[in-house]
């Protein structure tokens, strides 16, 4: 069983029961003193530092959940297609078929690929997958404060730089990445990719931002030779000039890249484990495959999920451990460096497809989303056990570190998304 799930947290104090406290502190101060007292108890909270959340995308529900990292409670939801019906309604004969190709090949609709918050706590960033676009909302008023339509059909993985003046999202069937200014939502520059661009990913430094590609999922692995380009793009973070280029047979999955700049670990495509990665020399210095669950075991690799066998990676702060999700064998593996030996492994019900893994904010545990369960588990990088189960909404995948303001957390749906 799982461990239980926590109570969500309760809102902040009425005006009156702020009153109420007052007046029982003070033996007697009037209604008016003790109200101006809430009021600026009030404004102080408001005006406090933001605080550190996950969200999480709630991928086929079009909302985002934010959980809190310490006590592991769901504060609550945001909806990101608030225009849904109209942005489908809009869609000239070729966008519509275009939308309804990636929906046929995904197997579902998912509206929620990626996101962040801004490093103030206040804007959400959304790529927001079949429908094309990014989207930058106002989280406290609800306000969509911007709009930008990508090219092609598929708005997929996104990044926020550093300060949270731009944010970059792959255009998949484009095959290049958009840079767009977060101050006025338009696009500010765009590079070249491989063949379905995927992840973006900067280095722990910020200097440098990688592109992965994945090649075109919908061909059987029989024709991986005409999937196309399947490369790590790397560009300069501040021009988006092109650095270096890695070629793969195979296409890249989730990737994490070490401080140095020397090192990333990576799932390919078909690969039911992970590689270590030199970036100096361009080459795959160790390859970790790991066990096969039952289930899995029998499947053929046409079936797995959009080609990957596994699909989360993250490391903790110390850079001592891997959270690596096993997506076709249901279950979520820590792995200790340099040695790559497995710690332990979580397992969960089959067919709850964990399909991304994210580090907190304090860098000590993992999150991993459970697609299938609508549920996200917590696992702890140094014992590599579960220690929470979180609700949330509708295909949980991508989960990202940001901040929230008070102001904005009081606006959010109390629903867990």
């Amino acid at each position: 069983m799982p461990p239980a799930t926590p109570r969500r947290p309760r809102r902040l104090l009425s005006l009156s029961a702020a009153v109420m406290t007052v007046l029982a502190l003070t033996g007697g101060a009037t209604a008016a003193g003790a109200a101006e007292q809430a009021d600026s108890a009030g404004e102080s909270a408001r005006s406090a530092a933001p605080r550190d959340v996950m969200l999480v995308g709630n991928g086929q529900g079009g909302t985002v959940s934010f959980i809190d990292p310490g006590t592991f409670e769901n504060l609550g939801s945001f909806n990101t297609v608030p225009d849904l019906d109209r942005r489908i309604r809009e869609m000239d004969p070729i966008e519509r078929i275009g939308y309804e190709m990636v929906n046929s090949i995904q197997g579902y609709r998912k509206l929620v690929d990626d996101m962040a918050m801004s490093p103030d706590g206040r804007t959400l960033y959304v790529s927001r997958g079949v429908l094309s676009d990014a989207v930058a909302f106002d989280i406290a008023s609800g306000t969509m404060l911007w709009r930008y339509e990508t090219e092609g059909f598929k708005a997929d993985h996104a990044a926020l730089s550093e300060d949270g003046s731009k944010f970059i999202v792959s255009a998949t069937t484009a095959d290049k990445a958009e840079v767009i200014n977060t101050a006025t939502g338009k696009l500010h520059a765009e590079f070249a990719t491989g063949t379905y661009p995927h992840a973006n990913d900067y280095s722990p430094d910020g200097s440098i931002l990688y592109n992965s590609s994945i090649g075109i999922t919908s061909m059987p692995k029989g024709l991986n030779g005409l999937k196309g380009k399947r490369q790590v793009v790397a560009v300069d973070a501040g021009t988006f000039e092109p650095l270096r280029t890695y070629d793969f047979e195979y296409g890249i999955r989730p990737a994490v890249f070490t401080a140095d700049n020397k090192t990333m670990y990576a799932q390919l495509s078909y690969l039911n484990g992970f590689v270590e990665y030199d970036l100096d020399r361009g080459e795959i210095k160790r390859t970790v495959e790991m066990p096969f669950s039952d289930k899995a075991a029998k499947m053929r690799a046409d079936d797995y999920p959009q080609n990957s066998a596994h699909h989360g990676m993250a490391m903790n702060a110390a850079e001592s451990k891997l959270c690596m999700a096993g997506t076709i064998d249901d279950y979520v593996a820590i792995v200790s460096r340099p040695g790559l030996e497995t710690d332990g492994y979580v397992h969960y019900d089959t067919d709850a497809l964990p399909y991304w893994t994210a580090t907190s904010p304090d860098g000590k545990h993992c999150f991993v989303s459970l697609s299938n369960k609508n549920e996200v588990s917590v696992v702890d990088y140094a014992t590599a056990k579960e220690v929470a189960r979180i609700p949330t909404g509708h295909f949980p995948q991508r989960e990202r570190p940001g901040k929230l303001t008070a102001e904005a957390l009081e606006a959010l749906d109390p629903s867990d998304g």
